[in-house]
């Protein structure tokens, strides 16, 4: 290799030569053999060190190349070299690539060492046949120049490696895949820059950073602010080539893209990413975590969503059992940080699982919530056995239970909204009386919500702009959203049959509403910012168009197996032990009042008795408002 850089600089003004000839002239040049097998040459004497004086030439003329195979995939087969010629005969005399092409493939003296046409067998590709290693192609050069430490030169090594997987050739494909180091390459360096990220970095400055283009990583010549905090640059160094990897499965051949995500999965979630996610270090779960929600909001590519989902929740769709041993470890060790004892450790994951919802999978809502909910067990059965009972002697006695349950009773004795006046049977069930405008019945549902909360403990209407009427241009805009999502998933119209529901199986939310659930019984007792994130996953799951999750979720006149809990029930023990304790506590109006004006930043900051409290009981008052409000829009989609 030595005497083919001699005199100095030729091989620059050959790589020139060559790059404004192939750049310039419109004719077909590359397949001549007297054309291709010198290009062939040149490519395998780029990238061999990364630095070199000729680096620059290196890149325009890889990329000189790329731009060419582009426009005509079929010539890809020039520069892959691996096949015996017999083979790429046969698959010539069967192609159906253009008549012009076929004709300079015949008048060439000799033919080149690579077919890539989808009948050639793994044997033929595997890099290791005849004890061989891996050929220094056009591959080989691309991928040891997306390294360069000159941004601008592994931008354009990255365009280049992008414009050939997106080749249509399949033999192309599969020969990247199985002859090349491409999938290994880009998931090595992905877990080579996620080691490189300190254990020191702080999560809450880690979460700001949101999504990172790798285009504009590489552009620019200095990452502006690089180290606004310690490791901020390893950060946007790793998920820039996770973004550029995620771009790549997007835009693929759809075997390399499989390819390479199922590679991802294996070399970089499973080796690296879940031993850090199951320690023990409450450090190291707190980094993870929030790591790992940036890897979830930078994914993108249906591909790699799919092994990331599957990754962290595992395949099962079968309804859950309490405490069962056999379930996904991850996704169990994820849902119980959601319960932790360190308040962070639980606001990141519940952060984490936020994302997760937001993500176009069904396999997300399905997993955790919806696959407990399709038999429908949580609905009671009456006594003399059958299943359907009708709708207002449900409700009639749902409003009894209600006023007999001495929490329930304590709240609303006396009160301005008693049981028999906001829980009112109506004259139909909630999926009829959608039907026509659906109006009436619907503001049965807002007002239960918006009636939960007493007045002895509201404060909104004290403060102008604190109406529920806020919350509903967001939860019209959200619920949009998860419809736009959901379309393509063929979730049914109205709820399940109950056939399926075994009376004598006991019902089992699953345990991530169990887990919410039990953060939400503990909304009094908990931190004001954690109170905001867990209200908030809740209100995304609430979200969802599925018949069955709204009914169980939104419906609070549904009559519940014995020993089940829902939402509306949740809250009800929450507001009946609230009641209990505001008795204790002096001038509670008034604290509550100037808390919520301090959250406003109306008031200034200042130390106030039973503060956590009383931010527990303002965000129990949004949070019903906004339940109501997702209430509202989802309603007049229901079908007529």
């Amino acid at each position: 290799m030595a005497d083919e850089r001699y005199p100095p600089g030729m091989k620059q003004q050959v790589l020139l030569l060559i790059t404004k000839l192939l750049g310039q002239i419109q004719q077909p040049l590359l397949p001549h053999i007297n054309v291709h097998r010198p290009v062939q040459k040149l490519i395998r004497l780029c990238g061999e060190s990364l630095g070199s004086e000729t680096e620059k030439e290196e890149v325009q003329f890889l990329t000189t190349v790329c731009a060419k195979l582009n426009q005509d995939p079929y010539l890809v087969n020039f520069f892959i070299e691996k096949t015996n010629s017999a083979e790429w005969r046969r698959s010539l005399s069967c192609s159906s690539e253009k008549p012009e092409v076929q004709r300079q493939e015949a008048a060439c003296r000799e033919m080149p060492t690579c077919s890539l046409t989808p009948g050639i067998s793994s044997a033929c590709l595997s890099p290791e046949e005849g004890g061989g290693k891996l050929e220094k192609n056009l591959v080989h050069a691309l991928l040891t120049l997306t390294a360069s430490q000159k941004n601008r030169f592994a931008l354009k090594a990255c365009e280049g490696l992008l414009l050939l997987v997106m080749l249509p050739e399949e033999g192309a494909a599969r020969y990247m895949v199985e002859s090349t180091a491409l999938c290994r390459t880009l998931t090595d360096r992905l877990s080579d820059l996620y080691k490189l990220i300190p254990d020191s970095i702080h999560p809450g400055e880690v979460e700001l950073l949101g999504r990172v283009n790798w285009r504009s990583h590489y552009a620019a010549s200095h990452m502006e602010d690089a180290e606004s905090f310690p490791g901020k640059g390893a950060v946007v160094a790793f998920l820039s080539w996770l973004d550029y990897c995620d771009q790549l499965v997007k835009e693929a051949h759809k075997v390399t893209a499989a390819a390479v995500a199922q590679e991802i999965r294996e070399r970089f979630f499973l080796r690296i990413l879940e031993p850090q996610l199951l320690q023990v270090s409450e450090i190291g779960i707190l980094s993870s975590t929030s790591l790992l929600m940036l890897v979830v909001h930078q994914i993108t590519s249906p591909r790699l969503l799919d092994q990331l989902v599957f990754f962290l929740l595992g395949d099962q769709r079968e309804a859950e059992v309490p405490m069962d041993t056999a379930c996904h470890l991850l996704r169990s060790q994820l849902i119980e940080h959601c319960n932790h004892l360190s308040d962070e450790i639980s606001m990141a994951t519940l952060r984490l699982f936020e994302h997760l919802l937001q993500k176009p999978h069904e396999h997300v809502i399905y997993n955790l919530v919806l696959r407990n909910l399709t038999d429908r067990c949580y609905i009671g059965h009456s006594a003399s056995g059958h299943e359907d009972r009708t709708a207002e002697s449900e409700h009639l006695d749902e409003a009894e239970e209600l006023e007999e349950d001495p929490f329930f009773t304590d709240i609303y004795t006396g009160s301005r909204f008693p049981a028999s006046d906001w829980l009112v049977a109506p004259a139909a069930s909630t999926h009829e009386a959608a039907k026509g405008d659906g109006k009436p019945e619907v503001n049965k549902i807002v007002n239960s919500f918006l009636c939960l909360v007493p007045d002895a403990v509201k404060t909104s209407q004290l403060v102008e702009g604190s109406g529920y009427d806020t919350y509903l241009v967001d939860a019209h805009r959200m619920f949009q959203g998860c419809c736009v999502n959901a379309r393509e998933w063929r979730w049914p119209l109205v709820p399940h049959s109950l056939e399926n529901c075994d009376p004598d199986v006991m019902f089992y939310e699953g345990d991530f509403l169990k887990v919410l659930f039990d953060r939400m019984a503990q909304i009094l007792h908990q931190p004001y910012d954690l109170n905001l994130q867990m209200t908030s996953v809740i209100s995304k799951v609430a979200l969802f168009p599925h018949p069955d999750l709204h009914q169980y979720l939104l419906d609070p006149y549904i009559n519940l197996a014995p020993g089940c809990k829902s939402l509306f029930s949740v809250i009800v023990r929450v507001i009946g032990d609230l009641m209990q304790r505001i008795q204790r506590i002096p001038q509670f109006a008034p604290k509550l009042l100037l808390v919520r004006r301090q959250l406003m930043g109306l008031e200034p900051e200042e130390v106030v008795d039973h503060a956590t409290l009383l931010k527990g009981v303002i965000v129990l008052e949004e949070f019903c408002k906004e339940l109501a409000a997702i209430s509202f829009v989802k309603y007049p989609s229901e079908p007529d």
